[in-house]
């Protein structure tokens, strides 16, 4: 065998069994330890990866609950079983797990909607587009589009578009993790704790006369909610805000709102508990 070929395998030989050992005794001395429970607490996850937690993804979630970093009942959507076995893998005592759910802040649909005169948008439907584009073909300019983006955005199936043009959630299925609020541009999607009944379906801005002129069941400002609040809603550029640690649901008389704008989510819920407390919720 030719030296000049022996001289170089071994040379190459000899340069892998001490790059081999450099890397070994790296591994060995820069090795960073996971915690097990990390795997642990990831593999209870529902591994949907929906951000509704505020992390990068499930694992991420994972890290920062075994670091103390986040809190255990986190996760939007693993509800109350994925709190306890949290929990038990970390040894803390399990917390009640809210369960949120999406809640659709517009009823200005097809039918109570005016549209734009004179011209029709025949561009793609999709909210995102609309917004950008010509705003779509309705007149308020802070309502649902119709488009659908929170269906889309939706992973389980919890959102579908009725008949009249806007979307409804299905709570049984609604995870709370917030990617519909995401997607929708117009910002008439929110998050809330499932047993929060009161809201302000409207979002326009618009001053009295314009409100009355784009919508049907738009709030125009009239304030007599805010009067009645003692404190709990604040007027806000012609738009009720909702502070719902101050809020008594029986000093807020729903039933003098002329377009139903402020109403109550499951009216029929609220009654018998109202009725249960001898509680009136007409205030007048």
């Amino acid at each position: 065998m030719d030296i000049t070929l022996i001289i170089a395998i071994a040379t190459m030989g000899g340069l892998g069994f001490i790059f081999a050992g450099a890397l070994a005794f790296a591994d060995r001395k820069l090795r960073v330890e996971e915690d097990p429970r990390i795997a642990e607490v990831n593999e209870v996850l529902p591994n949907a990866n929906c951000g509704g937690c505020g992390c990068a993804g499930c694992y991420d979630f994972a890290v920062k609950v075994v670091n103390g970093e986040a809190k255990i009942n986190g996760c939007p959507v693993g509800g109350q079983e994925v709190v306890d076995e949290i929990a038990r893998i970390l040894g803390l005592e399990s917390t009640q797990s809210v369960k949120l759910v999406a809640r659709v802040l517009c009823k200005g649909g097809n039918a109570e909607a005016v549209k734009k005169e004179g011209t029709e948008y025949l561009g793609p439907q999709s909210c995102a587009v609309k917004t950008i584009v010509a705003g779509g073909d309705k007149m308020c300019l802070y309502g649902c589009l119709g488009g659908g983006d929170c269906v889309e955005a939706c992973q389980f199936g919890a959102i579908f578009m009725d008949d009249n043009g806007l979307p409804v959630v299905i709570e049984e299925l609604c995870n709370g993790c917030g990617q519909c609020a995401e997607a929708c541009p117009r910002g008439v999607i929110e998050i809330h704790p499932e047993d929060r009944e009161l809201f302000v379906f409207c979002k326009n801005h618009d001053d009295p006369k314009r409100s009355k002129e784009v919508c049907s069941v738009s709030c125009f400002g009239c304030a007599i909610c805010a009067r009645k609040s003692d404190g709990a809603i604040e007027m806000r550029d012609f738009l009720p805000e909702i502070d719902y640690s101050k809020l008594d649901i029986s000093k807020i008389p729903i039933d003098k709102c002329k377009t139903g704008a402020i109403r109550l989510m499951h009216p029929e819920k609220v009654s018998e508990i109202f009725e249960r407390e001898k509680i009136d919720i007409k205030v007048t």
